[in-house]
């Protein structure tokens, strides 16, 4: 929504934002191709394992 008095980079700017909040992009490229149930969860067991690994990791450098 343009506002009253808005110039087109503010207008554009907030447009770009509310596209990136929403994930519309990255929606659109995941769905670019299909990927098969299998390999969706096999993507999502190693980010979760590479997340883990990350937590594990800032731990022991705190020392716990």
């Amino acid at each position: 929504m343009i506002r009253e008095g808005d110039s087109f980079e503010v207008a554009l700017k907030r447009f770009a934002r509310k596209v990136q909040q929403d994930g519309i992009l990255s929606e659109a490229r995941r769905r670019q191709r299909y990927e098969p149930p299998s390999m969706r969860r096999k993507r999502q067991a190693e980010a979760r394992a590479r997340k883990a690994r990350k937590r594990q990791a800032k731990m022991a450098a705190r020392g716990y």
